[in-house]
């Protein structure tokens, strides 16, 4: 799979050696994975050790490899999602995280990562609270999916608006590349805002979008540019939420809890939610977990139009987007 692949994820993580047990059967040792943790047990992150992006490129087995673009880890190598941790803070409050498992060609462990789904605090207590060896894959599919907020209208083959939380499956919505197209599927998830869960608020008219838009932080919004604002070397790009970031006309809209909408279609497919165009849900070994099982096994091994076709090769570095201005420069690119 190349590197521009759709299937490809970046996401935070803290190497084991980050987090040391500091009470418990295991005082004094790193992070492991599920097989050697103990319930009860105390964990700290080390002062002022801050997460990295590793690069995630989905496999067919249902794994993953490094991508080439990662910010650690060993590019190629093989990633394996071993298991779900659960840690209660002092104060009561509950944190998840992921641990993720590096292994050389050998079939060796080269490296442990935890993946936290909020923030972590440096010389916080987080003990121990449960260990989930059976829905690892379904959790890093919830962050995985891209996703609508509640509230966002999605233009219908009418030309209608209609709030994403009144779909139905069986409606006729319009895309940008295959005109009409039915919606086959509408899933729907509750979580807390934070962390990878919080979503990204891009403000009315920023990207000349009718009012805000909320979207998961990997949602990618389709700009076409009539002038190459940012040096893409293309006029048509897929651009993650999360890159425009700027604290100003695009933010992360933390705290509270946030319903999440993913629309599935026959096809990925580029729809207009606020009047912009934005992608629809991707099957892939990512996402699948999230499917109700009689969906999932009526599809089959393969989905045909879920695939890195046609939209392959549009996804911009995110080094062209380290900038205060990229949002300014889309919105300046795309206007007429």
């Amino acid at each position: 799979m190349s590197e521009g692949s759709l299937s490809s994820q970046s996401v935070p993580v803290y190497v084991a050696g980050q987090i040391h047990a500091t009470d418990g059967a295991n005082m004094g040792d790193k992070i492991t994975f599920a097989n050697e943790l103990i319930l009860d047990d105390v964990y700290e992150l080390d002062y002022a050790a801050e997460p990295a992006r590793l690069s995630l490129v989905a496999r067919q087995d249902a794994s993953f490899s490094i991508g080439h673009d990662t910010k650690i880890g060993e590019a190629g190598a093989v990633i394996h999602l071993d298991c779900v941790l659960t840690f209660m803070s002092p104060d009561g409050s509950i944190s998840d995280a992921l641990l993720l498992v590096e292994v050389d060609e050998e079939g060796n462990v080269a490296e442990i990562y935890l993946l936290p789904f909020n923030a972590l605090q440096s010389k916080a207590e987080y003990r121990l609270v449960g260990i989930d060896r059976e829905t690892a894959h379904t959790k890093f599919a919830q962050v995985a999916c891209v996703s609508f907020t509640r509230g966002t209208h999605i233009t219908l083959a009418s030309g209608a608006q209609r709030p994403v939380e009144d779909l139905t499956v069986g409606d006729r919505i319009l895309t940008r590349d295959d005109g009409v197209q039915t919606l086959r599927w509408i899933g729907t998830t509750t979580t807390r805002a934070v962390g990878e869960f919080a979503p990204i608020r891009i403000v009315a008219g920023a990207l000349n979008n009718s009012a805000d838009l909320l979207v998961s932080p990997d949602h990618r919004l389709f700009i076409y540019q009539r002038t190459d604002e940012l040096g893409a070397g293309r006029s048509e790009l897929l651009v993650k939420a999360r890159h425009l970031v700027n604290g100003d006309t695009v933010t992360v809209s933390e705290g509270g809890f946030v319903d999440y909408f993913q629309l599935l279609f026959d096809s990925h497919q580029i729809i207009y939610a606020e009047g912009i165009a934005a992608e629809s849900m991707l099957i892939d070994s990512r996402t699948r977990p999230v499917l109700p099982d009689a969906l999932s096994e009526s599809l089959g091994a393969h989905v045909p139009g879920h695939s890195d076709l046609p939209h392959a090769g549009l996804d911009v570095q995110e080094g062209l987007l380290k900038r205060p201005d990229a949002a300014g420069l889309l919105k300046k690119a795309s206007s007429r």
